[in-house]
């Protein structure tokens, strides 16, 4: 990289996270300069790179990797390419970004990680709920002794409508797709490992996600290195919004994060009391995060410094997912060693 402490980035895939990593590099991320464009469909990396004034726009990816100017990627493509363009990537010395998951595949993930430390450059997974205002508020609070010994830790996480049936048959199931997010967040609220995993999951919203191979519903506890509990519940449809809490509990006290609204008015009358509905999807309820993570990264690499989410972050809530899967399946509880 040189020296001119400005961090040079392109952005691979400029679909709907894309987009929004790449308005985040080109207006809200300091020392960062959003340099090149690639997707491809050539239309959809022309429109971005208009937006936001940017020189190289391509449709294909490895121009960006070729490019001695561009230091650093965000890898923003479809799961199954992110483990090769991370290899790639690294192999042509550029500081990594990639979106989550790196794959579904253990054995493409551990390639993919052991390229990057060879390369020796930074790799930053993007699990943008960690630096959610909230979520960062209760996980300090724990992390600073504020609840005591932790006892149980739990998560609802519930979508406001499905995902498309084509989505879904490519998602990698709901467990590597949805449930990723929770399980890392459960990791990072914790701060303890996940040594087992029980799952009761069905199909309780579209009949089309059971066609598939899936599941849209799901209750999953969680057993820590610590000795405490943990669950997660999950659901493809919340009729009232996205619906995102957590509440941590321990031997001195609890700590919770609530949904985010529009706005705060209660209205109480003899008809009862109103409030408005959680935000309604994931853009609006976590688009500060998005921002956060990539100047967290690009502070990162301009310093010198690890990023916050690692490979090993990438891949250890995959192990998670799939010991889900596999409870799901048996129908028993599930230890992580037997995935890995």
């Amino acid at each position: 990289m040189r020296n001119d402490k400005v961090l040079r980035m392109g952005v691979i895939g400029v679909g709907r996270i894309g987009k929004i990593h790449a308005k985040s590099i080109a207006t809200r991320t300091p020392g960062a300069v959003l340099a090149a464009v690639a997707d491809v469909n050539l239309a959809a990396a022309a429109e971005t790179a208009v937006k936001f004034n940017v020189p190289i726009i391509t449709e294909d990816y490895h121009t960006l990797l070729a490019d001695p100017n561009i230091d650093a990627v965000a890898i923003c493509s479809a799961t199954d390419t992110h483990a090769q363009i991370m290899q790639e990537a690294a192999a042509a010395g550029k500081h990594i970004f990639c979106e989550k998951p790196i794959d579904h595949s253990l054995e493409k993930i551990d390639a993919a990680l052991a390229t990057v430390e060879k390369a020796g450059v930074k790799l930053q997974i993007g699990f943008n709920r960690r630096f959610d205002a909230n979520f960062r508020k209760v996980r300090q609070m724990v992390a600073d002794g504020k609840i005591g010994e932790l006892h149980i830790l739990r998560i609802t996480s519930r979508d406001p409508a499905p995902p498309p049936i084509e989505y879904v048959k490519v998602s990698g199931g709901m467990f590597l797709d949805m449930t990723i997010h929770d399980f890392d967040m459960a990791r990072y609220l914790a701060g303890s490992e996940v040594e087992e995993v029980y799952v009761a999951a069905g199909v309780m919203v579209d009949p089309a996600i059971g066609e598939a191979g899936d599941v849209d519903t799901a209750v999953i506890t969680l057993k820590f290195a610590n000795g405490a509990i943990g669950t997660i519940d999950n659901s493809r449809k919340a009729v009232y919004g996205y619906d995102q809490r957590v509440e941590v509990f321990g031997s001195e006290g609890m700590v919770s994060a609530a949904n985010n609204m529009p706005n705060t008015h209660v209205y109480s009358s003899a008809d009862g009391v109103h409030s408005e509905k959680p935000l309604y999807f994931f853009l609006e309820r976590y688009m500060e995060s998005f921002v956060a993570e990539m100047q967290a990264f690009v502070q990162a690499v301009l310093q010198d410094e690890e990023p916050p989410v690692v490979g090993a972050d990438g891949r250890i809530p995959v192990i998670i997912g799939l010991a889900a899967k596999k409870s799901y399946l048996e129908n028993r509880p599930v230890k992580l060693s037997e995935i890995v």
